[in-house]
């Protein structure tokens, strides 16, 4: 089994709260749709690679920006280092917008369905689709209503062998998905950089994932 990934996302410009958690990460998410405008001078003080995110509200997040405005904040973080950039599948005009991130860095293509876990069918072709538009890691986020939505979203990352995924269901009953995307061989999971610094419903502190994987002797 390899060693999971842990990506914390950083809601906060607050530096000392991120160096805390520095250590015990393998990478970052910059929500600059949370950050506000500090978040290029907390991107630049960083010491890990960095994945950069502005969401868009209608996908769980709070940018307020026109979509043009929200791209472009996206683009911007290329030119100071950013390692990926986090674009939904669903973004328009998303081809040219694609090819304009994997001039530089990689491309993350996600998903969030805020109110239910689809079938995995449904899912499935979510990540094809993804994968036909060029992502080199693909990204599908539900909301679990059961335990049983844990297992049918963990079930996309064995489904895709060859591919870079992240899966996994928000909320309390989805916690479970959170912890074990990678120890199924997703890509990475998140976290919040401290309790309290949640990104999404159901996201555990670094801290806390830290000490179950070192728990059941995968860290």
């Amino acid at each position: 089994m390899k060693q999971p990934r842990i990506c914390a996302a950083i809601t906060t410009p607050d530096l000392e709260v991120i160096r805390q958690a520095e250590p015990l990460v393998d990478l970052f998410e910059v929500r600059i749709d949370l950050i506000g405008d500090d978040w290029q001078e907390i991107a630049k003080k960083l010491g890990k690679p960095w994945i950069a995110c502005n969401r868009s509200a209608a996908e769980g997040g709070q940018c307020q920006d026109n979509e043009e405005r929200r791209i472009e904040r996206l683009l911007q973080a290329l030119e100071i280092g950013a390692s990926a950039i986090d674009i939904e599948l669903s973004t328009n005009n998303l081809t040219n917008t694609i090819t304009l991130i994997k001039q530089h860095a990689e491309c993350l293509l996600s998903y969030h369905n805020l109110e239910k876990t689809p079938d995995f069918d449904t899912m499935r072709q979510i990540i094809r689709q993804q994968i036909e538009a060029g992502a080199d890691i693909c990204k599908v986020v539900t909301t679990a209503r059961s335990f049983e939505d844990n297992l049918r979203v963990l079930q996309l990352v064995p489904a895709f062998p060859e591919k870079r995924v992240v899966a996994f269901a928000m909320g309390t009953a989805g916690i479970t998905s959170r912890v074990f995307c990678p120890l199924v061989g997703g890509d990475f999971t998140y976290a919040s950089l401290a309790e309290g610094r949640e990104s999404a419903p159901g996201q555990i502190s670094v801290k806390d994932l830290k000490n179950i994987y070192e728990m059941i002797g995968s860290r």
